[in-house]
């Protein structure tokens, strides 16, 4: 499936319910989930002590939640074209965490325009569902409410 192409608010406005696509699939590394612990400083073992988490109820280290939420805007670009003069990251209106990700775990975003509405400064702001799902795992690794504001 291709991604859809927004290019006026009103075309933003009409894709409300629209099914976004599903990324390609990314595999989550320990060097990654590494490089995600010393940009936060957050170096808990579960994390970063391979052999300590090897004995945890996850057998092995596990990606930060946070972690999984960030790549929310690498699956975003690879499912939705919004072709806009700029945008902002408005923040999140929910996340959760349903289910964690093991390293070396492969996941993938699909997504939906859940709502849409003309701001009054002129743009458009869209609540996007994120669903990052984790290879042949029933439940998700992270959902996601974001909103954007995108200005044409």
């Amino acid at each position: 499936m291709s991604k859809p192409v927004f290019t006026t608010i009103d075309e933003v406005l009409a894709g409300v319910g629209a099914r976004l696509g599903t990324s390609d699939w990314l595999t989550v590394t320990q060097d990654r989930v590494n490089l995600f612990a010393d940009a936060t400083d957050d170096h808990q073992w579960i994390h970063v002590d391979a052999e300590r988490a090897k004995d945890s109820e996850f057998g092995g280290t596990i990606a930060h939640g946070f972690l999984t939420l960030s790549l929310a805007a690498r699956f975003a670009l690879e499912i939705i074209d919004i072709r806009f003069r700029h945008g902002l990251n408005y923040g999140m209106d929910k996340v959760r965490f349903p289910m964690p990700v093991r390293v070396g775990s492969r996941i993938r975003g699909s997504g939906e325009i859940a709502a849409a509405e003309r701001t009054k400064d002129g743009g458009v702001q869209v609540n996007l569902r994120i669903t990052v799902e984790i290879e042949h795992q029933a439940k998700p690794a992270c959902v996601i409410e974001w909103i954007n504001r995108y200005y044409f």
